[in-house]
C-alpha cells in the first residue's frame, strides 16, 4: 500500500460533523513505519485537532521523531496543503527535502517539499 492509499483509507476515520471536510495524512518515519492521522473537529471548533498534527503524535507516541516522507488527502477540487501550524509541525520532525505528496479523493496530486510549504521555517537554530 502506498503512502496516499493508507492516507486514503485512514480518512474515512476522520470526525468532521460540522465542516464534513474530511482529511487523511499518513507519515513515514525513518525506520520505515507508517503513522496515519485524521482531522478531529470539536464543537469548539478551533479546538479540533488536524490529521497531520494526528500522525505526528501518533509517531512520536511511538518513540519516533523523524519524518521521512508525509501525504495528505482531502476531497477537494485541488490538492489541499498543510496549514500553516502544521506546516511548523513537519519542519520540526522533517527535514527541508522531505518529500510531501498532496491528494484529492478526485485523483489530482502535487508533489513538494517540507522546505517549499514552509520556507524560512522557525527551527532550535534560532533560540541560540
Amino acid at each position: 500500500m502506498t503512502l496516499v492509499e493508507a492516507a486514503a483509507q485512514v480518512r474515512g476515520n476522520a470526525y468532521a460533523p460540522y465542516s464534513n471536510f474530511k482529511v487523511g495524512a499518513a507519515i513515514r518515519a525513518g525506520s520505515g513505519q507508517v503513522y496515519l492521522g485524521v482531522n478531529v473537529e470539536n464543537a469548539a471548533y478551533p479546538e479540533g485537532t488536524c490529521a497531520e498534527a494526528g500522525a505526528i503524535a501518533a509517531m512520536v507516541a511511538a518513540g519516533e521523531t523523524r519524518i521521512a516522507e508525509v501525504a495528505v488527502i482531502a476531497d477537494a477540487p485541488r490538492p489541499v496543503p498543510p496549514c500553516g501550524g502544521c506546516r511548523q509541525k513537519l519542519a520540526e520532525f522533517g527535514a527541508g527535502d522531505v518529500r510531501v505528496t498532496l491528494a484529492t479523493t478526485r485523483g489530482a496530486r502535487q508533489e513538494t517539499t517540507v522546505a517549499e510549504l514552509l520556507p524560512g521555517a522557525f527551527t532550535d537554530r534560532d533560540m541560540a
